[in-house]
């Protein structure tokens, strides 16, 4: 198993009949709507403007899959900006007229800039044809993403490098890729984030090395075909409790994990009769319905998703990198260019494998995060549900749906 490198980990489970009888099971306009609400209190708007908002991102997936496909030779990235309209930065100067597009009663506006100088898929190759060479570099292992917004391969150095020359340091990764880079600080450097059986709840286990007790969030519940259990991070222990809000623990059965690269999740089963649904309230007197699933090539930059984590409780901000490499060694060496970060302040130890969504969307299982010297957090960091190991999926109410996007179990 992976080595667990913070004091406080975090994983991912499913619902347990008690669990299900002390909590109210929201609807899928409920749900959406407390994700609102946390939304406008975060920007400073009308809950019902946030609610526009939420739908027009999961109405506009469709919009940024075909322009991607349109344009794909040029484009260098897409996000979503803060009045829900799709950006699209474009290679080279031949311009290309904004629009709108109506969708479900919903004016979504469509807006191009060119001027990039790679596309993203020239940002990726040079992730994967230098990471080796770039965090050969500098002191520390970097994380490596790129700004979809700016169409920049971002670096994000510890303190120690940046108290070099970074300006030659950044002349030399440009010659090395030749595509644009920038070099920025990440505060601190990527940690592990650690800390009823249902997805947003405690898991307690000891570390098989040092013997120490460490706790970590539920995910989501994923099931095999055959056996069902609670998916969480691989760094967490083998070893796992599930505590129930009134301190009764429950042993889970270690079924598996898969930690290298683009993974960090594991599966415990549950002796009880395990429910897709997830807590999201910090008090865990609410829990939602696993209806759908957002892949990762369905998010953009720009889009808001939410977490609930056993620390730091429930929620929301907008996604920053959707493709991101962690720093160091997280991944049982380097990682891969998969996973989606998110802007803090809400991530704490105690959140790792808690699950990230949207309304009652499963999208994906948290990881690590950043934090400043004070240790507020600065982002955090998840592993989408596409990269549940093979043969295993989601398990999801009657009727659910899968956003458009990347096919399961396929790094890309």
């Amino acid at each position: 198993m992976l080595r667990v490198l913070t004091a406080a980990l975090a994983l991912a489970v499913g619902q347990p009949a008690a669990a299900q009888d002390a909590a109210v099971v929201v609807s899928a306009d409920t749900a959406l709507a407390q994700d609102a609400a946390e939304v406008a209190r975060l920007r400073g708007i009308d809950p019902a403007e946030a609610l526009t908002l939420l739908r027009k991102q999961a109405a506009s997936i469709a919009v940024t899959e075909w322009i991607e496909g349109e344009y794909r030779d040029r484009v260098a990235g897409t996000a979503i900006e803060r009045d829900g309209a799709v950006s699209v930065l474009l290679t080279g100067t031949r311009p290309v007229a904004d629009g709108q597009i109506a969708i479900d009663g919903l004016a979504i506006p469509i807006r191009f800039r060119t001027g990039a100088t790679a596309t993203r898929a020239q940002l990726l190759d040079a992730i994967t044809r230098h990471q080796a060479a770039i965090r050969a570099m500098v002191q520390r292992p970097p994380a490596l993403g790129i700004d979809a917004r700016r169409g920049e391969l971002v670096v994000l150095i510890g303190g120690s490098d940046a108290a070099g020359d970074v300006a030659a340091l950044k002349r030399r990764i440009e010659a090395l890729t030749g595509v644009p880079i920038r070099i920025a600080t990440s505060g601190r450097p990527e940690l592990d984030l650690s800390g009823e059986v249902v997805g947003g709840s405690r898991l307690i286990g000891p570390d098989p090395v040092s013997g120490r007790r460490f706790y970590c969030t539920t995910g989501f519940v994923v099931t095999d075909g055959v056996q069902t259990g609670i998916a969480t991070a691989a760094h967490c222990p083998d070893t796992l409790e599930h505590v129930a809000k009134d301190g009764t623990r429950t042993p889970l059965t270690f079924i598996g994990q898969w930690g290298w690269g683009f993974q960090d999740v594991q599966v415990n089963a549950s002796p009880e009769a395990v429910q897709p649904r997830f807590f999201s309230d910090a008090a865990r007197t609410m829990s939602r319905p696993v209806e759908g699933q957002r892949s990762r090539a369905g998010t953009r930059v720009g889009d808001i998703v939410c977490h609930r984590g056993e620390h730091s409780g429930y929620s929301c901000a907008e996604v920053e990198m959707v493709d991101f490499a962690p720093s160091g060694d997280l991944c049982g060496g380097p990682c891969l260019p998969t996973w989606v970060a998110v802007a803090g302040p809400g991530c704490k130890g105690g959140d790792s494998g808690g699950p990230v969504f949207i309304g009652t969307t499963a999208i994906g299982l948290l990881k690590g995060a950043s934090y400043r010297t004070d240790g507020s957090c600065v982002s955090y960091y998840y592993m989408s549900l596409d990269y549940l190991p093979d043969g295993w999926r989601l398990v999801r109410a009657p009727g659910g749906f899968t956003m458009p996007g990347a096919l399961p179990n396929s790094p890309r």
